[in-house]
């Protein structure tokens, strides 16, 4: 991740903005508008990555060589095309007696025809991963501005240490399937044609929330752990983030990792939605024998599928993201 997309959240969910009420159930409260604050113009937006940045970096040359591929990722171009082109809100719904922090992105939609709806799954554990503005504008902008509704969970989060929420595949599934009983209320959304992808953790959460949904009609995944014993050899690092996150780890941990992967009861998975896998050849979080070793398993179980491996990409298939949205945009538009 990163650092400007952490750096904004704060900004990003402190100042209110009244939106559009693109979701018509009483239960979804606080509808702000994404462009809102710093994120109401480009310059705005840049000018305050510009003095973050100013606070810890002395070297003005490195300062411009960070503000031009700011500029690269982002521009004054692509920003309005979105903002003309693209509603973008924030809201916040309840599950499990606690209030979580969702966002929903459309089409503008003139002609108002119902439009199929992708839920999107993030990374990450606890609040980082977190879905912010330029992670919205980076992943998700691009596939709802070709005719898809997008809609996510920040998943549960908490602000004391001494609680922790976020149970990193338990619990907080919920926070996921919740969110599939509002689609119906979303404007110009097709409840009929609802798909589901996510990245990294998020493949996981994908897989646990499919393995048991009827109206999920297509998923895909994105560097998606698929077995976390597995994962553990590759990255023993990890452990840290299942010791603090997975209650009762330490006293049931092949249970508890094997309930959060896929691989081990990839027979449960709905045989009648096609799944895409895309991974990076050279991911050095999640190895690509994730996504290889999956696909073997939904050919052995006849379930629909397609694997794309990226030569020499990373986690994050920064060297083929134009690619990679047109496998998923290619892939929700043939199954829904």
């Amino acid at each position: 991740m990163k650092k400007y997309l952490l750096i904004c959240i704060l900004f990003f969910s402190s100042f209110a903005s009244n939106a559009e009420e693109l979701i018509a159930d009483e239960n979804i409260t606080e509808q702000l508008d994404c462009f809102r604050s710093i994120f109401s113009d480009y310059d705005s937006w840049r000018s305050f990555i510009e003095s973050q940045r100013k606070k810890r970096i002395k070297s003005t040359e490195k300062l411009a060589k960070g503000m031009a591929q700011f500029d690269s990722m982002f521009g004054e171009h692509k920003f309005n095309h979105y903002r003309q082109n693209l509603s973008c809100i924030t809201f916040k719904y309840q599950v499990d007696g606690l209030d979580i922090d969702g966002y929903l992105i459309k089409p503008k939609s003139p002609n108002k025809k119902a439009l199929p709806v992708l839920v999107y799954n993030r990374g990450g554990n606890g609040s980082f991963g977190s879905v912010v503005f330029g992670s919205m504008m980076h992943n998700l902008f691009p596939i709802a501005n070709e005719g898809f509704v997008i809609i996510g969970s920040q998943y549960r989060q908490s602000s004391s240490k001494d609680i922790l929420l976020d149970e990193f595949g338990g619990k907080d599934v919920n926070d996921v399937t919740e969110l599939l009983k509002y689609i119906p209320k979303i404007k110009n959304a097709d409840s009929n044609r609802i798909g589901m992808f996510g990245a990294s953790r998020g493949g996981m959460q994908t897989f646990l929330a499919a393995r048991h949904s009827k109206i999920i009609k297509a998923i895909a995944t994105i560097a998606s752990p698929t077995d976390l014993l597995k994962e553990l050899d590759f990255r023993p690092e990890m452990e840290k983030v299942f010791v603090h996150r997975i209650p009762n780890y330490e006293k049931n941990k092949i249970a508890e990792l094997e309930k959060r992967s896929v691989l081990k009861w990839v027979d449960q998975l709905p045989h009648d939605v096609p799944i895409l896998l895309l991974h990076g050849e050279n991911d050095k979080r999640v190895p690509v024998n994730s996504s290889i070793e999956l696909a073997a398993a939904l050919s052995k179980n006849e379930i629909p599928h397609k694997l794309v491996v990226y030569p020499r990409d990373d986690h994050g298939l920064m060297n083929n993201k134009a690619a990679a949205n047109e496998e998923l945009v290619s892939w929700f538009e043939k199954y829904l």
